[in-house]
């Protein structure tokens, strides 16, 4: 059935896409806790994938496929961050791990190494690394976040101020750069495990083969290099509030 217009009625495009949202799920499951339930992912997907039929104009080719894709994605992120499943001692926790690393980069000039985090953290290496390990997904969601169209949530959930306006922080595009800038400066193995995750779209198992490490020891390497990220970004936020404030003034 086709709309007065030549298009595709809604329920057949649906039926056409509805592969497409599960694909999506099934790629964020493999990344998330195994307390996330595949069917949330997907009627959240679908709810995505009806606001992009909605919002299309120009016909439901492979561009439209590029444009859902987004839609859905971020519908399933959207409701990861509602249901706000990472337990407050664990955020609390990462908040102390991110500030742990921004304090010894000031102070050595160089990526800390997990010893020296769990030392300054007063942990001890294997905790630390339980943290890190426990954080799978929450982690994921934020980068994913960056890279999708609702990129006000990025910066909404790694800038903690809550007086600042996220939409105005974005605007001055150097933060875009910092983000590159902070991928270069990663340790060169959470570098390679960062490349082989979202660039070669590597499982964990798979990177884990790759680098001669355990599924396990591969989560703890991606929740740290996502955890340096947030902190170097994050350490960006006064300088882009003082070169908005000068452009006010100005």
């Amino acid at each position: 059935m086709y709309t007065p217009t030549g298009q595709p009625e809604r329920e057949q495009l649906v039926q056409r896409f509805m592969p497409l949202v599960k694909r999506i799920a099934y790629h964020l499951m493999a990344r998330l806790p195994p307390s996330i339930q595949f069917e949330d992912l997907v009627q959240n997907g679908m709810l995505g994938l009806l606001d992009a039929i909605d919002r299309y104009q120009e016909g439901f080719g492979a561009q439209f496929e590029t444009y859902a894709t987004q839609r859905v994605r971020g519908a399933m992120l959207d409701g990861l961050r509602e249901n706000d499943w990472l337990p407050r001692n664990l955020r609390r926790e990462l908040r102390r791990i991110e500030t742990a690393i921004n304090q010894l980069e000031h102070v050595h000039g160089r990526a800390p190494s997990e010893r020296e985090l769990a030392d300054t953290l007063g942990m001890s290496l294997s905790d630390y690394q339980k943290t890190l390990q426990e954080a799978r997904g929450h982690q994921l969601v934020y980068l994913e976040d960056f890279s999708g169209e609702g990129d006000e949530d990025f910066l909404e959930r790694h800038f903690t101020d809550d007086d600042s306006n996220p939409a105005n922080i974005f605007e001055d595009q150097s933060l875009k750069k910092q983000l590159v800038d902070a991928i270069a400066r990663l340790p060169e193995r959470e570098k390679l495990m960062m490349a082989l995750y979202y660039e070669q779209d590597l499982n964990l198992r798979e990177i884990g083969e790759v680098m001669g490490v355990t599924e396990s020891r591969v989560c703890q390497l991606h929740s740290q290099a996502i955890t340096r990220l947030r902190s170097q970004i994050a350490g960006e936020l006064p300088a882009a509030k003082k070169r908005r404030k000068e452009k006010a003034l100005g």
